[in-house]
């Protein structure tokens, strides 16, 4: 039963990359232009339905996200792709079809500038709300944003970039104050060792193969250049949103974060249950449980694994969305978080 529901999780990416496959090799292997027909205009107008229709169908049915907005926005992509993997010469008597798409895909990232233009317009009353909320600053500057801004996408990216910028940068002057309702997670750990290691073995790396790779593709050596230094500036934005997020109980719900990776609000009304049993905590966490355990090189379990009653959102990197079903949850101070949770239950 499992086998099956996986292989037929598996047909909708198969079937995607075959259409992008089969397409690219017509047009762009010597086998796929040897048996291409005098008259190529039923075989370019078949690429376009398939670049069009059946690619973004078949991407949207594999994501489990479909929608008009998305389905519109990928089919303005897929006349763009076919722009440039079908030889002109072949897409000419098409070519105004094509430029639909260029502007389709103009007009998406006009309104997604006006969106941009709208959060930084909003940008100065988010951060005085900020200051006024008492609730840890990875969950008060989202739900600023929500309220002063519709939620989208290239916004929740973007705020999830500030934020990595501004952990990164602005608080190495400054110690975290920690409350008595609040909870670390990091310090019984080597996580924050690991990742200072991960960071100076970036900048080794990117010293030695960016001068290598420099004489032999600039281009490419610069690509690996900026990705380096981004990885650096998340590691260290994530050591730091770590250290100053720590696990926060309030009279209605917790706020639990592990860094900038993911972060939860949980309830207290929506748990079900609060499970303890070792036998059950050193198992194997299920795939509808998000863990907020400090993992490094030793094996760790979390202290507790909290069951709701219905799925609850967290929001991963990118402020990417996601509902579980379980949260596992490990604190340094584990006795008196689990007094904590007995007396919120």
């Amino acid at each position: 039963m499992v086998f099956k529901k996986v292989s037929l999780h598996m047909i909708w990416p198969t079937l995607f990359f075959i259409v992008l496959v089969s397409n690219f090799a017509l047009y762009r292997s010597s086998l796929g232009i040897s048996i291409l027909p005098a008259n190529t205009n039923p075989v370019v107008l078949g690429s376009l339905i398939d670049l069009t229709i059946v690619a973004p169908i078949l991407f949207l049915a594999w994501q489990r996200k479909l929608s008009w907005k998305s389905l519109l926005t990928l089919m303005a992509g897929g006349l763009i792709v076919a722009r440039f993997m079908i030889p002109m010469q072949y897409l000419a008597p098409f070519k105004t079809l094509t430029l639909v798409g260029f502007v389709m895909e103009g007009a998406i990232v006009l309104l997604e500038v006006l969106l941009l233009f709208t959060l930084f317009n909003y940008l100065p009353e988010i951060i005085r709300i900020v200051k006024k909320n008492p609730i840890p600053l990875l969950f008060s500057f989202s739900n600023a944003v929500e309220q002063k801004v519709r939620k989208h996408p290239i916004i929740q990216v973007i705020c999830s970039e500030m934020l990595m910028f501004y952990y990164a940068f602005s608080l190495w002057k400054k110690e975290p104050k920690y409350k008595e309702n609040t909870f670390t997670l990091y310090k019984n750990s080597s996580l924050i060792a690991f990742q200072v290691m991960m960071i100076h073995a970036i900048v080794v790396e990117t010293l030695g193969v960016h001068w290598w790779l420099h004489d032999k593709s600039l281009i490419l050596s610069l690509i690996l250049l900026v990705l380096n230094m981004y990885s650096v500036v998340l590691f260290l934005g994530d050591i730091q949103a770590m250290r100053f997020n720590p696990l926060q109980i309030e009279n209605d719900r917790m706020y639990v974060s592990l860094g900038l990776m993911k972060r939860m609000e949980i309830r207290w009304e929506d748990i079900e249950e609060v499970i303890e049993d070792r036998s059950i905590l050193e198992k194997k966490l299920s795939k509808n449980t998000i863990d907020f355990v400090a993992r490094d090189f030793e094996k760790t379990y979390p202290d507790v694994i909290i069951k709701l009653k219905h799925p609850g959102e967290a929001t991963l990197l990118m402020g990417i969305k996601k509902k579980y079903e379980q949260v596992a949850i490990r604190v340094d101070d584990s006795v008196k978080f689990k007094e904590v949770l007995r007396t919120k239950l």
